[in-house]
């Protein structure tokens, strides 16, 4: 390649920059923008613009060489339609909230970006359940303890619960979940239903402040509504006689 269509260096490579050569780039099918910069008020002067830049199969662009590339301005992910489509774990609430930049695939990017907010129904129950039990777990042991007098452990496990019981509700509404960083942004913006958004974000900060166990029993019961209501009984019902542990005293 000649003349303007080498590839950046590190030091010319703004975010500006680097939109302008990919999107001259025939190569380049996709570019999706994920991160701060797609969550409305998050991003600060701080924030760098993290890209998925999606290649033909058979692309030979140099662009390719900037797979990984970091720096205070930009985050560079190269890949392909078929590896997008495959991101899942921690990638899938990122790319649930991304936003679509250049999509030379006939609409192909956009849907797969589309679909990573949505899971579908047997793999939401499936991860409900795994999440319901990790959940139970740890708010039993944090019960056990602080009865036991182990103050430390009992609060340690409440604050063990929470990231469990988060994943738990999101996966009720067959919702990735978010990271820390956006869980208010993103409950305030699109509510789970059945849950008081200030209410919700309340109290978990105060079990992870507090680790108060009337409180977390008083959770328990609003959860185990819930997740029986979504067909998770046999979950719960294998915790036995643990369950009044859980449960709130009154």
């Amino acid at each position: 390649m000649t003349g303007d269509q080498h590839v950046l260096s590190p030091s010319s490579l703004t975010y500006e920059a680097f939109l302008d050569r990919a999107i001259a780039e025939p190569d380049v099918i996709g570019l999706v923008l994920k991160g701060s910069h797609t969550h409305d008020g998050m991003a600060t002067e701080h924030s760098d613009h993290d890209v998925y830049l999606i290649l033909a199969d058979a692309a030979t662009t140099d662009l390719a060489a900037l797979d990984g590339y970091r720096s205070a301005a930009l985050d560079v992910v190269v890949t392909t339609v078929e590896a997008l489509r495959h991101c899942a774990g921690l990638e899938r609430y990122a790319l649930a909230r991304a936003r679509v930049l250049l999509d030379r695939t006939g609409g192909e990017i956009t849907e797969i970006i589309a679909a990573k907010g949505r899971l579908g129904p047997e793999e939401a129950h499936t991860a409900a359940a795994n999440w319901l039990d990790a959940y139970a777990n740890w708010l039993y042991r944090s019960v056990k303890n602080a009865r036991d007098g182990r103050s430390l452990a009992a609060h340690l496990d409440a604050a063990e619960s929470i990231g469990y019981l988060l994943e738990l509700l999101f996966a009720l509404d067959r919702r990735p979940p978010p990271y820390n960083k956006y869980l208010a942004w993103e409950l305030e913006r699109f509510p789970l239903p059945g849950w008081d958004t200030g209410v919700l974000l309340e109290t978990i900060g105060q079990i992870q402040r507090t680790g108060d166990v009337s409180l977390q029993q008083r959770l328990f019961a609003q959860v185990e509504v819930a997740a029986r209501a979504a067909g998770h009984a046999p979950t719960l019902d294998a915790w036995g006689e643990d369950l009044l542990l859980m449960r709130p005293t009154s």
